[in-house]
């Protein structure tokens, strides 16, 4: 017999996509995102990129992995890719036993490997070394749902070009469909051209994260956004 979640629905006091959305997406594409990079995460990507360079697998992205049971589940499915799950929680990518910790903010396991860094900063090196991703998975939950929070969406950081530069095949995944409407049209603003929301239907057995078993447990509706980032 399956679980029974209880996993609450995304609360919002915003009924659908943010009025302020075109303005704040439209500025961050014209501007460039000039914080520094804290020096943990380029120690973490200096030592990440040691770690590839030898190699010539392509790359995949698993940005806000958590415990990291999806960068897992991907890595299995794409064998010639490194698959780099990034989360800036070292509790979090801890948890899996799978992953053997070493005394540095990276862990691997084969194709595999754990990164702990902040996804902001980790986004902007890559994008200065010119990595080009095959793919690029965000996997719940981001999604600040408060109207005031429109700034800490990913679509609405001011990070968002960045994200973009690094190209590949990007897949979305939320239970908040407002989330994935607002990505939808922040992405046409910059060029892309979106695949439709869709909805998903996955099980215990199959669902990639635990936050995306625990919404299905409880009953709550998922949905996909799809969409290649080349530009």
């Amino acid at each position: 017999m399956g679980k029974v979640g209880n996993s609450r629905s995304v609360q919002s006091n915003q009924a659908g996509i943010h009025p302020d959305l075109d303005a704040c997406v439209r500025k961050h594409l014209k501007g460039g995102f000039r914080r520094p990079i804290a020096e943990h995460t380029a120690r973490a990507f200096d030592e990440l990129v040691q770690r590839i360079a030898p190699s010539s697998y392509g790359l995949i992205l698993d940005s806000g992995c958590g415990v990291g049971e999806s960068t897992l589940a991907l890595a299995q499915q794409y064998p010639n890719h490194w698959v780099i799950g990034v989360d800036q929680s070292a509790k979090r990518l801890a948890k899996n036993a799978e992953i053997s910790e070493a005394n540095s903010p990276l862990w691997q396991n084969e194709n595999a490997l754990l990164l702990r860094a902040d996804c902001v900063d980790l986004w902007r090196l890559a994008r200065r070394a010119g990595w080009q991703l095959d793919k690029h998975f965000l996997l719940y939950p981001n999604p600040w749902p408060k109207k005031r929070h429109l700034h800490r969406r990913w679509h609405g950081h001011p990070v968002f070009a960045d994200f973009l530069a690094l190209g590949g095949d990007m897949e979305l995944r939320s239970n908040w469909p407002t989330y994935l409407q607002e990505m939808q049209r922040a992405l046409e603003l910059a060029g892309r051209t979106p695949s439709a929301m869709e909805p998903m239907s996955v099980s215990e057995d199959t669902a990639l994260t635990p936050f995306e078993r625990k919404y299905h447990c409880s009953g709550q509706a998922l949905y996909r956004l799809c969409c290649t980032l080349d530009g």
